[in-house]
């Protein structure tokens, strides 16, 4: 009986695991009035994402700009001759995020 009850406590904390370490991944991008815009990066936990890739890619997916967030989870960033473009953050699997031109905070 001891066992079956260690087994189900076992088998219940296991089961909410994964939901104590999800996390989400966020980026808010806004412009500087200068010609450029900085993009903040992290999780929902509040973890950093130092050393994540930012792309800023045009409707056809050609990649218009690279960089690699900081020891502050920022980048700033160029803004692209093309009108329209699209920022991805790629934190792996699940956590990635997309921001379009025409939602950028200006």
């Amino acid at each position: 009986m001891k066992l079956l009850l260690a087994t189900l406590v076992l088998s219940i904390q296991l089961f909410f695991a994964g939901e104590a370490f999800a996390h989400s991944a966020l980026l808010n991008c806004f412009d500087n009035a200068d010609g450029t815009f900085t993009c903040q990066g992290g999780y929902s936990d509040g973890s950093s994402a130092t050393g994540i890739r930012i792309a800023v890619v045009d409707k056809s997916e050609n990649i218009l700009y690279e960089a690699i967030l900081n020891s502050d989870s920022e980048v700033i960033i160029p803004f692209p001759k093309h009108q329209d473009f699209t920022i991805l953050f790629d934190g792996g699997s699940g956590h990635s995020v997309q921001i379009t031109s025409d939602v950028l905070v200006r």
